[in-house]
């Protein structure tokens, strides 16, 4: 079939329009990749995409475009997955000894063994092929309307069971479609009609109404009130039903998906992210949730060193030794409640655990094991699951003095135990921790500084592309010296390994990270919501003066544990890592009820189209003037507030605020950059030091919970001076 034909002057216009309309529509086929499967790097699949479609529309002789598409491909594959030299003899016996292996696979059927090269192969010549199909279907055949129907079924089966969240892809597709079928049916009776030539000004005309009503009708949709969802969310049922099906243990080598798991004997690889709810957390400060840890370290994931002793609670007294008795607590209270979609079979609690409560009398009992924190509920002599429970926990405070100055003589069980490291441990990974610590002369800060070298620019914080460790290659040494890139289990990992290395006793801690507030009530407890993407390892290592005391490589994430040093706040802050604020989550103003019953009251099928049109026109400029002044209309928002009330919600909106503001002035914060180290970047480039003393403030308020309004309108002066200083 070829695909060349003679295109009239007045169909160039609108075939060019129509195969870019094919192409958004593909790439919203490819947006949800990066979160529903383990595929990296998208951005490279859409720009070979975008090669192939130029290729083909272009209608290049086939002998000149093939080798083209074939050169790109092979080009993405050697970047991707290739060490040898491009296109050299060892490069391409690489290549055919992975088809052929791949081949072997897919003839026993066992798909998921299949490698990633030969997958993304596979991917790069769908792609290459529907280039062509497009093609042949929007520009010379004329039928969109079957892939248009297969996009929007696409993505509500994707919205609707998994975690991509299709809102805004629907609305773009919607606009696409929208126009391409209104301007095939244009096509459609050009042809019908002979019409092979018409004026600019009169394709204008009959173009320009078409895009108008699709964006005031798409305007209208998406800002006019709507149902609720009529159905049931048919995702629960669904995991019920598939419970047990098929009689697998769920232990292949599939897509991993983030979460909490007991098996960690071999680390790596790349996962999933899943924003299922798992339990809210009613406490009144941000808090690790422990599960469990672990102290055998194998070279390639972590084991529990033999039979561990349970003791036994039937009024549910904990009685972990974790912390030394010469800490300082504060007694406190936590309530979780857990989804019941997503139980486990081990509690989680915070760091002082001492009680485990429920209202009334309680017919559960308790097993636990101090050496491994891990506490199981139970029925009688049966192991079950608890959807919500109270807890009484002393929440530590750590002195930095004691830290530095207290005794090393560790019990010799305790040195022993977790100072284990494998005698295939490459010898320069104990090199390294001995380069590390050098300069230091105590237990803490050795320690913390071998937690600040994994906050350097070499590593980095990623989900994907997390390399899986070959038989003969350790876990640790492979992040440290190769891949650089990782996530929790890398980093506290590694943290762990490093610290033995130099004979400081330490362990790998499972859990769940702080969470994401959602309810904020100074009396009764903030409220946090944790999902499986909170799912977090991190490090203890243990002080004879202390007991155990957590610590957090992980770059990107904070030590919610609290330490007093006696010196200077700024000294404690320093010994904390800040948490990321996201800069674009801002509250926007509810609209004006009676502009939306104005609005409302516009879109009545008694006023002519053209004047729903002009209308419509002008609210898509108003709104894009709006769009384009908003920081200038929001700084006056924020200030009215910000003289009018005096609480902590407005300051740190505020803050935010600002932030948002020096970002698209072009001061932009570094992912890992701590919020005083970009205070620190802003005075510098705004020759002031009032970032320097306003993020002072509000560290105070957000990690101390001060709320003393003493120093109020010396942080607004603050506050309204570098908002001028940017605008300016």
């Amino acid at each position: 079939m070829r695909l060349k034909q003679e295109q009239q002057p007045n169909q160039v216009f609108l075939n060019v329009v129509l195969y870019i309309g094919s192409f958004l529509l593909l790439w919203e086929w490819l947006r949800p990749l990066d979160q529903i499967t383990d595929t990296g790097n998208v951005l490279i699949f859409i720009l070979y995409m975008s090669f192939c479609f130029f290729l083909t529309y272009m209608q290049i002789q086939w002998w000149i475009t093939f080798p083209l598409k074939l050169l790109g491909l092979l080009f993405i594959l050697d970047g991707l997955f290739f060490q040898e030299q491009f296109l050299s003899a060892s490069w391409f016996q690489h290549l055919l000894f992975d088809i052929q292996y791949n081949f072997s696979v897919m003839s026993e059927q066992q798909w998921w063994e299949m490698t990633a090269l030969f997958r993304s192969m596979l991917f790069l010549i769908l792609l290459w092929l529907m280039s062509y199909l497009l093609y042949y279907w929007f520009v010379i055949a004329k039928r969109t309307l079957f892939f248009v129907l297969l996009t929007f079924i696409y993505l509500t089966v994707v919205d609707t069971f998994t975690v991509y969240d299709a809102k805004y892809a629907i609305i773009r597709t919607f606009l696409i479609s929208m126009i391409i079928l209104g301007l095939t049916n244009f096509q459609r009776i050009l042809i019908k009609e002979k019409i092979f030539r018409i004026p600019k000004g009169n394709y204008i005309a009959w173009v320009l109404p078409l895009i108008a009503i699709v964006l005031f009708s798409s305007v209208v949709g998406f800002a006019a009130p709507k149902y609720s969802p009529q159905w049931p969310d048919p995702v629960p049922f669904l995991k019920s039903t598939a419970e047990n099906a098929g009689g697998g243990s769920g232990t292949g080598s599939g897509i991993k998906k983030v979460g909490y798991g007991e098996n960690d004997e071999r680390l790596g690889g790349a996962f999933v992210q899943d924003e299922t709810v798992v339990f809210r957390a009613q406490v009144e400060d941000a808090q690790y949730w422990k599960i469990e840890t672990k102290d055998v370290y194998t070279g390639k994931g972590w084991v529990r060193s033999g039979e561990r002793p349970f003791a036994e609670s039937d009024d549910g007294t904990i009685e972990f030794n974790d912390i030394a008795d010469t800490v300082e607590t504060e007694p406190q209270q936590a309530t979780i409640n857990f989804n019941n979609e997503e139980l486990l079979p081990k509690l989680v609690y915070p760091y002082g655990l001492s009680q485990i409560n429920l209202n009334g009398e309680s017919p559960y009992q308790y097993s636990y094991s101090q050496d491994t924190g891990e506490i199981y509920p139970k029925l009688g002599n049966e192991r079950v699951q608890m959807g919500s429970y109270e807890v009484s926990y002393d929440q530590p405070v750590y002195s930095l003095k004691v830290l530095r100055e207290g005794s090393v003589d560790d019990p010799s069980v305790i040195q022993e135990r977790y100072t284990q490291l494998p005698e295939t441990l490459p010898q320069r990974v104990k090199d390294l921790a001995a380069e590390i610590t050098a300069d230091e002369n105590n237990r803490y800060d050795k320690t913390k500084a071998v937690e600040g070298f994994f906050k350097s620019p070499d590593f980095q914080y990623s989900t994907t592309d997390v390399p899986v460790p070959d038989d003969n290659e350790d876990y640790v040494d492979q992040f440290l010296f190769e891949s650089h890139l990782g996530y929790c289990d890398n980093f506290s990992t590694s943290m762990v390994v490093l610290l033995r290395s130099v004979d400081i006793p330490a362990r790998w801690v499972k859990g769940f990270g702080a969470g994401e507030i959602v309810e904020r009530n100074p009396t009764e407890g903030n409220t946090y919501e944790i999902t499986n993407s909170n799912a977090h390892s991190w490090v203890e290592v243990y002080f004879p003066d202390a007991g155990w005391v957590p610590f957090e490589p992980t770059k990107g994430f904070y030590n919610p544990v609290d330490f007093t040093s006696g010196q200077s706040l700024e000294d404690l802050l320093n010994n904390q890592e800040e948490e990321d604020i996201p800069v674009s989550e801002m509250e926007e103003e509810p609209n004006d009820p009676a502009e939306e019953e104005e609005q409302g009251g516009s879109a009545s099928f008694t006023i002519p189209w053209d004047v729903l049109l002009i209308v419509g026109l002008v609210l898509l400029a108003i709104s894009g003037l709006l769009y384009w002044k908003r920081f200038t209309w929001m700084y006056w928002l924020k200030r009215r507030q910000f003289h009018k009330k005096n609480d902590v919600e407005t300051y740190l909106k505020s803050y935010q605020f600002l932030l948002s503001l020096l970002n698209k002035k072009g001061i932009k914060r570094e992912d890992d950059q701590t919020l005083r180290e970009y205070a620190r970047t802003v005075d510098r480039k705004l020759q002031s030091s009032e970032m320097g003393r306003l993020t002072y403030y509000y560290e105070r308020i957000l990690y101390r919970d001060d709320t003393d309004t003493s120093q109020w309108n010396k942080m607004r002066q603050l506050w309204e001076n570098l908002i001028n200083r940017v605008k300016y």
